[in-house]
């Protein structure tokens, strides 16, 4: 039960900081189009999980339907990324609020894989949650 505590509480604080990145990209330079990032964060995991749930588990993770959830995820995930380089080299935002951007994506995004990685196995006391 410790474990479970100690893994949501730390993706809980990776989270955070990840978002605080993103937001002190936003606050300090007074250009709050870096936010749209985090519409990006909630549709990055939609795909899989839809997926996942329409997959039999006989077929494996090889199935038509989850790799073309995979790569609308990868598409999201570029996306992420791309938007702050973009909003950058247009000169709606200043590069410095781009690399805010970007570390609290990398951020953001460690801390989605964790969750999945952790809180997606069917073999241990996790899979109960």
């Amino acid at each position: 039960m410790f474990k479970i505590l100690l893994c949501l509480v730390s993706l809980a604080f990776a989270g955070s900081i990840g978002m605080t990145f993103v937001i002190l990209a936003c606050a300090l330079y007074k250009s709050w189009y870096s936010f749209f990032v985090v519409l990006f964060y909630v549709l990055c995991p939609i795909p899989t999980m839809i997926a996942r749930r329409h997959t039999d588990t006989a077929g494996g993770t090889n199935s038509p339907c989850m790799e073309t959830a995979i790569f609308i995820t990868m598409g999201i995930l570029v996306s992420t990324f791309a938007l702050p380089i973009v909003l950058a080299r247009s000169a709606v935002i200043v590069w410095a609020a781009c690399y805010l951007t970007l570390a609290g994506n990398v951020v953001v995004y460690l801390t989605i894989l964790g969750f999945f990685t952790i809180f997606d196995m069917d073999d241990s006391d996790y899979a109960m949650w």
